[in-house]
């Protein structure tokens, strides 16, 4: 198993989108922009594929130890932490409300191709 599955593994079971991984890789003074992350993601065949290092790795599960801990002077209670992630990325449910059928006044119909006799 290769770094790049054991951080697609991750962000999965954790529900984590790019930019989310982005602010943890800056808990610990780690800057990766999107693109970067997005060819750690890629397939191995694919031609912008970027393996993914030990260092990137290990920046990203300290940064997840801080994420979910948090530090020693502000801690945090990692069960807490991933319910309130769980909660924000619930998909919002979109209630589509019929429209009202709109009945037409049949009584007067004027006709256009009228038949010539």
């Amino acid at each position: 198993m290769t770094n790049n599955d054991v951080l697609k593994k991750l962000r999965v079971a954790l529900r984590l989108r790019d930019d989310e991984i982005v602010e943890i890789l800056g808990l610990v003074d780690f800057k990766i922009s999107k693109s970067e992350l997005g060819a750690l993601f890629r397939n191995e065949d694919h031609p912008n594929y970027r393996e993914c290092g030990d260092q990137i790795l290990r920046n990203f599960l300290n940064g997840l130890v801080l994420h979910l801990r948090g530090t020693k002077e502000n801690p945090l209670i990692p069960g807490e932490v991933l319910l309130k992630m769980k909660t924000q990325n619930k998909p919002k449910q979109i209630q589509i409300k019929p429209k009202p059928k709109k009945q037409a006044d049949l009584s007067y119909v004027k006709y256009k191709n009228k038949k010539k006799s």
